[in-house]
């Protein structure tokens, strides 16, 4: 824990690993976690290695990217059962990078995100990501998977295509066109992978069902190949290959994963920086949206709270560590965690033995998944796209939702597809705050009331005096609205003009610009404005605008007091011919 200062913020880390400790910690919580840790090891070993296929990168970067984040955030984060490696949400971000700038400027992507992660974490920005709509959530995470979906078919069917172009359409074109290059042996191994995956946990939860479809379809594969040549499948040890020493390794090197700096010796260019700071973003953005969510499902699962803060700091240290021993930008994984908490995890040890189990696997079994053939890993990746997709709730989400919510799910789900993440954030965070301000809008009501019994209470209005009421928010449109209804009003008709704010919760510098405006035009006229019943945070700010200096314009704290300091205003003011009561006029704008 670094030291609290005058001018630098407590960092909040090792946050879950020291409540863990402080409600005991034995023996028996120790062998819970080192259970749980090896169940997740079998279910993130080949989800790593297919991650980092997904993006375009050699699997080892997968594994590294499990090592060494997922055990550096677990220790220094804050959720007690948070997963962290490789996802499928970042592959649609790091896969153009990839293609665009090389490893060099994915790796330094993921620590420029890194940063940009303990930013918002010593910032306290942790609750924030719970203000993002779940149509904006949904959208681009079902644009995800259908990249990642999109980005299955070239090893699922054996396609002989080169590498695929960076915009989707184009994708979508190249694909097509190769069609009749799919290979029999490349599509058997797929749907039998996909039936494997599918059908194991129908018949028991014991054993993990990718682990078991991966070895099943390398065995497979590597016999057929044996009884009959011809036969062949591209595999892991086929396609990637590694020089150890001089010497070149097929698949996976069996070795530990050393430390360098991305850019080695020369640092990156300023112009390759800019181009990767969007992409940097974006990671960071999606990181902790994936990350913090994961959490909070993690905390229901278990009824526990996280700390949001220390979380996002751990997962910039982790994504900035990362990189140096040639691992992925990281987030939060969801099924994973899961797996974590369902095996009977106690404490973040049990993801730090995750990542030590992962390390210890890669190291003994490196030669032997050389032999996993790439379709098999499509075919996984296909189900993590389908269950990221989420469709059943997302088709019980357009079928319930307002169509302006379905406009901002549509819009981030074509954004995320046919441009980036960062379009899709930004626009879909804009586009549904504006739908939020519109609705505001709507909830603010207001009335005016122009003859002596005011409805609902016991005031009556004397000659001369009018009662205008506003009930809701104060800001943006919804003050322009409220306003306009004064312009109704001819200035003979009254004396006093008592406006009620004391159901008015909030009013923003928005509002009040446009109050001080309708009152200017008010008293322009030589009549006098009584404001009533503020609530505390909009006396505040009466307060430091200093509205009581203007000539003519009065406080009062509830309508009562307002009303009779109004009757005296208006005798002072209103010949005797004027005493009769003014037309009725009831304005109630919605």
């Amino acid at each position: 824990m670094f030291a609290r200062s005058a001018t630098v913020p407590r960092i909040p880390v090792f946050s879950a690993l020291r409540r863990a400790f402080a409600r005991g910690y034995g023996f028996s919580e120790f062998r819970s976690d080192v259970v749980a840790g090896i169940a997740v090891s079998v279910v993130a070993l080949p989800l790593s290695m297919a991650l980092a296929i997904a993006v375009g990168a050699p699997p080892q970067h997968g594994l590294y990217t499990t090592i060494v984040a997922g055990g550096v955030t677990a220790l220094l984060g804050g959720c007690k059962f948070q997963v962290t490696g490789p996802t499928a949400a970042l592959v649609v971000v790091l896969t153009p990078l990839l293609a665009k700038h090389g490893l060099t400027g994915l790796l330094t992507a993921g620590m420029l995100a890194g940063v940009l992660l303990i930013a918002m974490g010593v910032a306290r920005l942790g609750s924030l990501v719970h203000y993002i709509p779940q149509p904006v959530t949904a959208g681009f995470t079902a644009g995800i998977a259908t990249v990642i979906a999109t980005l299955q078919l070239r090893d699922a069917f054996g396609l002989e295509v080169g590498p695929l172009p960076e915009h989707f359409l184009e994708k979508i074109s190249t694909l097509w066109a190769a069609r009749g290059s799919a290979r029999i042996p490349e599509v058997g191994v797929t749907l039998a992978t996909l039936v494997l995956i599918l059908a194991i946990p129908r018949a028991t939860k014991k054993v993990p069902a990718a682990l078991v479809a991966m070895g099943v379809a390398a065995v497979a594969t590597t016999w057929l190949h044996h009884l009959n040549p011809a036969f062949h499948v591209e595999t892991i040890g086929t396609r990637f290959h590694s020089v150890v020493n001089g010497v070149e390794i097929s698949g996976i090197p069996s070795s530990w994963p050393t430390a360098a700096l991305p850019w080695g010796a020369h640092f990156p260019s300023i112009a390759m920086l800019q181009d990767i700071v969007p992409a940097a973003f974006a990671i960071a953005v999606l990181g902790a949206i994936e990350s913090l969510l994961t959490a909070v499902i993690a905390d229901g699962m278990t009824n526990t709270k996280h700390d949001s803060n220390a979380e996002l700091v751990a997962l910039g240290i982790g994504n900035i560590v990362s990189p140096i021993f040639g691992g992925l930008a990281a987030t939060g994984a969801l099924a994973r965690t899961a797996t974590n908490i369902r095996a009977g995890a106690r404490s973040p040890l049990a993801a730090i033995t995750h990542s030590v189990c992962v390390l210890l696997a890669m190291l003994a079994l490196a030669r032997l998944l050389a032999y996993v053939p790439m379709a098999a890993l499509s075919a996984l990746l296909l189900i993590v796209a389908w269950h990221m997709s989420d469709a059943r709730s997302t088709a019980e989400m357009l079928k319930v939702a307002p169509r302006s919510e379905l406009v901002v799910w549509l819009t981030c789900f074509l954004l995320t597809v046919l441009l980036d993440m960062v379009s899709a954030i930004s626009v879909g965070v804009v586009f549904a705050a504006i739908l939020f301000m519109r609705r505001m809008v709507e909830f603010t009501e207001t009335r005016l009331q122009l003859d002596r019994t005011v409805e609902g209470s016991d005031i009556s209005l004397p000659p001369g005096v009018v009662l205008y009421e506003i009930n809701g928010p104060l800001f943006f449109g919804a003050a322009q609205k409220a306003m306009r209804v004064l312009d109704a009003v001819e200035p003979n008709q009254y004396r006093v003009l008592v406006i009620d704010l004391g159901r008015v919760q909030v009013i923003d510098a928005t509002g009040l610009i446009a109050l001080r405006t309708a009152l200017a035009a008010v008293l322009r006229t030589k009549r006098q404005v009584v404001l009533a019943g503020p609530l505390p945070r909009p006396r505040e700010i009466f307060q430091r605008a200093n509205l009581e200096a203007s000539p003519g314009l009065f406080i009062r704290k509830d309508v009562e007091t307002a009303v009779a300091l109004a009757e005296t205003l208006a005798r002072a003011s209103l010949p005797a011919a004027s005493a009769a009561a003014p037309p009725r006029i009831s304005v109630l704008p919605r």
